[in-house]
């Protein structure tokens, strides 16, 4: 059996401490080491750019002091309470990922961090420290959750939405037409009395006008439509009565491809609010002369909506669109993204708008 000597010993320690080197700077994770007194006694690469410090500025600081000290809130760490330093202090292994470091600017960032006890001979003799920069995972996180309560609100006012449209033509619309009723009732018991007559013909007018107000507010509500023909009959619907009461000089084609069936439910409800919010847009600030309207629905076994709106108008500057405070557009992409699509606005001032839909259709949505 070969036995080997102290040098040959000496070169394959070398060789492992050196490939222990080449890996701690090659990782992307962040490590450094401290002492029993919390103090740094190496760090990787990759911990000094995180934290913002050249090396030789870390090596024989206190880390706590240096890269822990404040909670996200700005609340002071106690050091005593530093689940890093509790590693070596009473032996006990952590991993957090629910609080910030400190870069070297001053500005913090969500870390995931491990720190584990070194023990050597049974004697604790400091840590070792990985941590990774979450911040994107953070923000990923928190979109996702502003995106899911946006889907939950939408979704209790789209239901808030269909339950006053039929409380308003189940009570008011049934009081209107009983009224409407009534008065032709008494128009014929006043026949010889003109002036009579005269008045109940105005309140005939008034509650003819009622009743057209109650069927508008209902439909902007809930267009019964939507529900009783589908999202193609509900879209070809909104657009002509675009074109009848805005007076412009129209363009409009729908083409579904053959046995694509109308998607039901909240997808459904989606594309036909952007649409809404298109056409209003294009009514309210376009000032155009001429609007183009597309809708297109392409072949099975995978369907996708293509909707397509351009006019002649005044336009916006692109930065505009883009602008936080958009609340339309943005509310307009959150519905397209909340179903895999996407929503591209083309704009320029004095060249028009156009304004595309790109939407694969979900298979049995309901």
């Amino acid at each position: 059996m070969a036995h080997t000597t102290a040098p040959e010993q000496g070169r394959v320690a070398d060789v492992w401490r050196d490939r222990l080197a080449l890996l701690l700077e090659s990782t992307g994770e962040g490590i450094f080491g401290i002492d029993m007194a919390g103090c740094c006694v190496f760090v990787n690469r990759s911990a000094a750019q995180q934290l913002g410090w050249p090396a030789e500025r870390i090596l024989g600081r206190n880390m706590h002091e240096l890269i822990h000290h404040t909670h996200a809130d700005g609340r002071h760490y106690p050091e005593c309470d530093c689940p890093i330093f509790n590693a070596f202090r009473r032996g006990l292994p952590c991993r957090i990922d629910d609080e910030v470091l400190w870069r070297a600017d001053g500005s913090a960032f969500y870390a995931e961090y491990s720190s584990h006890p070194i023990v050597e001979h049974g004697v604790v003799q400091g840590a070792v420290v990985t941590f990774s920069d979450i911040s994107a995972r953070r923000r990923a996180q928190e979109l996702s959750r502003v995106r899911e309560l946006g889907r939950h609100q939408e979704s209790v006012r789209e239901a808030e939405r269909t339950r006053i449209a039929r409380e308003i033509h189940d009570e008011l619309g049934s009081l209107l037409v009983a009224l409407r009723m009534d008065v032709h009732w008494l128009a014929k018991r006043v026949a010889d009395r003109p002036e009579l007559g005269a008045k109940c013909q105005g309140m005939g007018r008034m509650i003819d006008t009622a009743v057209d107000n109650v069927g508008r507010i209902i439909t902007d509500l809930r267009p019964s439509i939507l529900d009783h023909q589908g999202l193609w009959a509900a879209l070809e619907w909104q657009a002509q009565e675009f074109v009848d009461s805005a007076e412009l000089d129209s363009d409009l084609q729908l083409h579904v491809a053959a046995g694509v069936p109308p998607p039901q439910g909240p997808q459904a409800i989606a594309v036909f609010r952007i649409f809404q919010e298109v056409l209003s847009n294009v009514a309210r600030h376009a000032r155009a002369r001429r609007v183009q309207i597309r809708i297109v629905v392409d072949d099975p076994p995978q369907p996708v909506l293509y909707l397509d709106v351009r006019d002649d108008g005044v336009g916006a500057a692109p930065q505009s669109l883009d602008d936080p405070r958009s609340y339309g557009v943005m509310g307009m992409r959150e519905r397209a993204a909340q179903f895999g699509g996407r929503l591209t606005i083309d704009s320029a001032p004095g060249l028009g708008t156009r304004v595309r839909l790109v939407m694969p259709l979900l298979e049995g949505s309901s």
